[in-house]
């Protein structure tokens, strides 16, 4: 490799969308350890993680799992992809109503792309439908999730919200809902009404070339379910 070829200098001569995913790790990484050079490592991390949007999602343990990372360096991996995450994900506009469950998609895709397991959140809204607190309450296997209504209403209540919506994530990117996805929205409908705070929806994040409907998230409230 002549000194052109190189990524940095390619970067320089040619700008950021010239280069490899590798190569884009490969400079986040530096110049690598004895033994574990940055194109060894970036490659590794590449394999591991199956894809850029998975790698997105890792933290400071997962990084600190590959040979060649050290812990500084681990960390170092880890806020940038923290900082790609918000950028994805504030780039939907934080500030608009959410009234519309594909304004609840667009805020959480970012979150839930590349995820191997289902996560679920909890949106805190004021009476006119903002946004006060966006909140992961768990974090199941790819075929079960933990979403408690003691949960999402401990959070409801913490913000002084008036509504929530619940969301999770179909990790194959189907977000055709599950007999479970159907009664734990009626125990949360139930559970809100109990303590005073309405569920506006249940959203269930998927991906559009997944969807059977071609949207990329399945919502109860849209569906009339609520």
């Amino acid at each position: 490799m002549t000194f052109d070829d190189r990524p940095r200098e390619r970067l320089v001569r040619l700008g950021p969308r010239a280069l490899l995913d590798t190569e884009l790790i490969e400079l986040l990484i530096g110049t690598g350890t004895k033994g574990s050079p940055s194109p060894v490592v970036a490659a590794a991390l590449l394999t591991d993680a199956g894809s850029l949007a998975a790698l997105a999602t890792w933290d400071t343990h997962d990084f600190g799992r590959v040979h060649g990372l050290g812990p500084a360096k681990a960390a170092e991996l880890a806020a940038a992809m923290e900082m790609a995450r918000r950028i994805r994900e504030r780039a939907h506009d934080p500030g608009e109503k959410l009234d519309a469950p594909g304004k609840v998609w667009a805020r959480l895709e970012p979150l839930s792309a590349g995820l191997s397991v289902e996560k679920c959140w909890v949106l805190c809204l004021n009476r006119r439908n903002r946004l006060l607190a966006l909140q992961e309450i768990s974090s199941g296997t790819a075929t079960s999730s933990l979403l408690h209504p003691r949960e999402v209403y401990r959070q409801a209540l913490k913000y002084s919200a008036s509504a929530a919506i619940v969301a999770h994530n179909h990790p194959s990117g189907d977000p055709t809902p599950s007999p479970a996805d159907r009664a734990v929205t009626r125990q949360l409908a139930e559970a809100g009404r109990v303590v005073g705070v309405e569920l506006l929806d249940h959203v269930v994040i998927g991906r559009p070339e997944s969807d059977p409907a071609g949207k990329g998230w399945f919502s109860f409230g849209e569906a009339g379910l609520i």
